[in-house]
């Protein structure tokens, strides 16, 4: 029995092809093969970066007896929940319904009908913890197939039928009122941290899409509650070990509640939504603090992440490796106090020293000339390795980031890195029906469909990006994948699903409008359609934004932290969103100056197009709109109302503010 792998572009899957276990991967023909042996599916789920996976991995996967035993009794199937975020959903709801809780490594057992019968995370080589050894979990799993298989048929048709019936029961309710997301605002204040920032309490992670909720709210209406919590977690994780220090960038969560002691892992989709969320406090507050993380982090995107196709890799390892062989979580990031002294050659350091190991930065600035000698110092360490996969929702979030800082701070390097990834999805994961792939590596695309998240995100991505250049493209090309988002997963009621109609059919069809560590991809559709709205005038995507809105509105009450981007896109929808038309010759220093007032604005999700008189390029924003007296002239209109056009940037400006304005 030979293992599978070895051709894959998931470099997930490509981590197992070497294992003993017969591998294969997630495909109709290993379904057949259980069939026809009688035998049951363990699926294993996981991710490249993920620090338990490579630990499970070790212990069991590459062990030859375990492997015997395995490929013997089942048939194993390795899904990367990064390239089938659909498989993982279904799954990791069965999981979290019979175990009240969830993560990665998955082990599910299921029926060559895809139904699942037994679940679990991580499961060690030997019993600890409560826990039965990996093996002890396969013979007892084998144990019952083969004595008791009556039970484990109802058992799953049971599981089967419990998940097919949870399809979303939606009423289509009206989008939130400023009343609703009020009391969204009350409730997130309730759960804030406010000794040590962000929501909740240990293991914490970075809330960026409820902080870009409670920016808008304060842009609107000018609620200090609103931006007192931003402020205070932004500080916060950015002067804890969740930052790296030296480098920028921020950790995927913080094991304990005060940001010290990061697991490792540095994603894509944390730190372009970080990037963002810091670019867009220093919009409203222009805060110096802000403004350099912000950039550190878009920083840190460019150099770390970026691949030769011009894409962005999905994430850091969490591991590296140390001195003597072997690899340890975080072994390039922390330090021994015996270490700091000699790399500052004994002089007392700029920065503290967590009990950890990480470093932190209480206050003030980083000293600059230490930064330089602990990078230096740094920098032969063994790096953590990078998973090269490209995903498209993530790099839709990247290219909005990077095309926002770039505007905002006058960084065209950005912009251009922007543009790049926004044309690598544009030429590799796009045909030309509107169709996304969800992945690719080396410039390659991958199998798997895109799901809603990738059609949200990315349409988002292209959306700002047009908003930053002018670049007619890159609205035309939002247009076509929102035509598939409301052709192929939305329904009639404005219900949206992850997979589109002609996906591949599961138990059941994934359908997950909260947000998690990044956009649904309900919330995500939702803003881009609202976004593509206010610059064409279409009421059909107006129309799908607020139905689809309606979730927001029965979701806000009880979970305000879980619903974050939805309740960030109801604000915009409640503003306006204003629409700015900024109309000049291309390259003039006075279209320029009312373009960058635009894009520094904090109007929630404003949208602004820019081009130039005799070339609007038949974007429906910039028509009929003439020169003011022959000079670059700037429209804001809000609803059905249209403010004066003007030419001066500072009018401007306090067009585009509100109650929140700095």
């Amino acid at each position: 029995m030979a293992n599978r792998l070895a051709a894959e572009t998931s470099p997930y899957l490509l981590q197992h092809a070497e294992n003993p276990v017969a591998w294969w991967p997630w495909c109709q023909e290993a379904f057949d093969e259980a069939r026809r042996r009688d035998l049951p599916v363990l699926l294993s789920v996981g991710y490249a970066s993920c620090h338990w996976c490579h630990v499970m991995a070790r212990e069991s996967f590459e062990d030859a007896t375990v492997a015997e035993f395995l490929n013997e009794r089942f048939v194993p199937v390795k899904v990367d929940r990064e390239e089938r975020p659909d498989v993982d959903s279904v799954y990791m709801d069965a999981v979290q319904a019979a175990t009240g809780q969830g993560g990665w490594p998955m082990t599910v057992f299921m029926t060559a009908e895809g139904e699942p019968f037994y679940f679990g995370t991580y499961f060690p080589p030997e019993p600890r913890g409560g826990l039965p050894s990996f093996r002890q979990l396969l013979e007892g799993v084998d144990s019952a197939w083969r004595d008791r298989r009556g039970e484990v048929a109802q058992v799953a048709a049971r599981i089967a039928s419990d998940l097919a019936g949870r399809e979303l029961p939606y009423e289509a309710p009206a989008p939130p009122t400023a009343e609703d997301l009020a009391v969204a605002v009350s409730g997130l204040d309730r759960e804030f941290d406010e000794e040590r920032g962000g929501f909740g309490g240990a293991p914490k992670f970075p809330p960026p899409m409820a902080l870009e909720f409670l920016l808008r709210h304060h842009a609107r209406t000018g609620a200090p509650e609103a931006l007192r919590i931003v402020e205070r977690t932004c500080e916060a994780m950015a002067r804890g070990g969740i930052y790296d220090q030296l480098g920028g960038g921020f950790a995927r969560y913080a094991v304990d509640a005060a940001w010290v002691l990061p697991h490792f892992e540095k994603m894509l989709y944390d730190n372009a939504l970080l990037a963002r969320l810091y670019t867009h406090l220093w919009r409203s507050t222009r805060s110096p603090f802000a403004r350099r993380i912000a950039l550190e982090t878009a920083d840190f995107l460019v150099r770390e992440l970026r691949t030769p196709e011009g894409g962005f890799a999905s994430a850091l390892d969490a591991d590296s490796e140390v001195p003597g062989g072997g690899h340890e979580e975080g072994a390039y990031y922390v330090w021994t106090p015996e270490q700091l002294a000699e790399a500052l050659g004994g002089e007392p350091s700029g920065y503290e020293l967590s009990e950890a190991g990480t470093l932190l930065l209480p206050a003030g600035e980083p000293p600059a000339e230490q930064r330089a000698r602990l990078l230096a110092a740094r920098t032969p360490r063994a790096r953590p390795e990078r998973v090269e996969l490209v995903i498209a929702a993530w790099n839709g979030l990247a290219i909005a980031a990077l095309a926002e800082a770039g505007g905002c701070f006058e960084r065209p390097d950005l912009v251009t890195a922007a543009t790049d990834a926004a044309e690598l999805l544009a030429r590799v994961h796009l045909d030309g029906e509107g169709r996304l792939a969800r992945t690719s590596l080396d410039g390659r695309a991958g199998p798997s469909v895109g799901v809603l998240e990738d059609y949200g995100d990315v349409a988002e991505g292209f959306l700002t990006l047009y908003g930053v250049t002018g670049q007619s493209r890159w609205l035309d090309r939002a247009g076509a994948l929102l035509e598939t988002v409301l052709t192929r997963f939305a329904r009639p009621d404005g219900a949206l699903y992850d997979t589109a109609d002609d996906a591949e059919t599961l138990i059941r069809r994934p359908q997950d409008p909260t947000d998690g560590a990044a956009p649904a991809g309900w919330t995500a559709a939702a803003g881009a359609l609202l976004s593509y709205a206010a610059y064409t005038g279409s009421d059909r995507h107006r129309r799908a934004a607020d139905l689809a809105l309606g979730i927001v509105t029965a979701l806000a009450p009880r979970a305000p932290r879980f619903i974050g981007w939805g309740l960030a896109v109801a604000e915009a929808a409640l503003d306006g969103p204003r629409q700015v038309a900024v109309v000049g010759p291309v390259g003039d220093a006075a279209t320029a100056a009312l373009h960058r007032t635009a894009l520094t604005a904090n109007a929630p999700g404003a949208v602004v197009a820019l081009g130039a008189p005799e070339a609007p390029d038949g974007v429906p924003l910039l028509a009929d709109r003439p020169l003011r007296d022959g000079q670059p002239t700037a429209y804001v209109c809000r609803g059905f109302t249209c403010d004066l056009p003007t030419s001066d940037p500072t009018t401007l400006a306090a067009q585009l503010g509100g109650p929140g304005a700095s």
